[in-house]
């Protein structure tokens, strides 16, 4: 069923509100996937707060002809059955996402993505993208690197009292 004029208007408003609010939009193509198949990506996506939407890819264009940023942007790999992957809170998420349902999922192919500041970078960029540690996981690696050193500092520390305890153990045991 061909969409009226207000649709088509109301999807192109939805697509530049999305491209404005998100730091960064990821496309992948999905065709030949099942309709089992995109639901899996949806409920997946909305554990990491990934926002998944189908436009045509006309609509988006017209989006982002909208927006200052967007608007000397790359176009040209908009072409084919595109998704598209948006998240206002982490800029990995969504290229992390689809990589990993891309392994159970094999249709399921980056073709790029759009950064917060207008910039279209290639399906291999997004690729290297997803393999990133996102901010939790560089929190955490941060803090291990940190502790390190007082694990150590402990360690040696509770061996040298292990070991004065030995001593004062094997003397006691000597004098009875």
């Amino acid at each position: 069923m061909a969409l009226t004029k207000l649709q088509k208007n109301q999807l192109i408003s939805e697509a530049t509100d999305l491209f404005n609010n998100s730091k960064v939009v990821v496309l992948a193509h999905y065709k030949g996937s099942s309709v089992k198949d995109l639901h899996e990506i949806r409920l997946s996506a909305k554990e990491s707060n990934t926002f998944i939407k189908v436009f045509k890819n006309r609509l988006v264009i017209q989006s982002l002809k909208n927006i200052d940023k967007f608007k000397d942007t790359d176009t040209s790999e908009l072409k084919d059955m595109l998704m598209y992957a948006f998240n206002t809170e982490d800029e990995l998420a969504p290229a992390q996402l689809l990589a990993k349902l891309s392994k159970t999922i094999p249709s399921i192919q980056f073709a790029g993505a759009y950064l917060s500041d207008g910039t279209f970078i290639d399906a291999q960029s997004v690729v290297e993208l997803s393999k990133l540690p996102n901010k939790k996981q560089l929190q955490a690696m941060l803090v291990g690197t940190l502790a390190a050193p007082l694990t150590g500092f402990v360690g040696v520390l509770q061996g040298n009292l292990t070991g004065f305890m030995n001593v004062l153990n094997a003397r006691s045991n000597s004098i009875k």
